[in-house]
């Protein structure tokens, strides 16, 4: 089968007209194409097969205890709680000692004020942005429920 129909009809035209939203004219437009176009009629109907599969596919979520993103054992939560007092003052040092070799890499007053304020920037918004996340965390009615 080519995969685009030789007449270089608008195969788009043929999934809308599967799914029933074309106007009167359109929808004709389409019917007679489908009627003379052998590779049209094919599309159609593996188009059909599709949404047919589709339709009659069932999904099966999955068991409570997979959607649960909490540590499953006190090891985990351990290792965790260990990797982020690790990982914050790691990536305090980085970023102090990243704005000491810019301050003292920066040749003048300019340069000095365009690097920290587009940095002061980042770390207000990311500022901001956890201590929403914070804030929201302790008053958010929902974080018991499960799934």
């Amino acid at each position: 089968m080519a995969d685009r129909c030789p007449t270089g009809f608008d195969e788009k035209l043929i999934t809308a007209y599967l799914d029933g939203e074309l106007t009167q004219s359109a929808e004709q437009k389409v019917s007679v194409h489908i009627e003379d176009c052998a590779h049209c009629r094919e599309l159609l109907a593996d188009l059909e097969r599709i949404r047919e599969a589709a339709m009659t596919t069932r999904f099966e979520p999955p068991p409570d205890d997979q959607w649960d993103e909490r540590p499953h054992g006190r090891a985990s939560l351990t290792f965790r709680l260990l990797g982020w007092w690790l990982a914050v003052p790691w990536v305090l040092f980085v970023l102090g000692y990243a704005l000491w070799e810019a301050w003292r890499g920066a040749q003048g007053a300019v340069e000095r004020v365009i690097v920290f304020g587009g940095i002061t920037a980042l770390v207000l918004l990311l500022a901001s942005a956890i201590l929403d996340r914070l804030r929201d965390a302790r008053s958010d009615r929902y974080r018991e429920v499960r799934k």
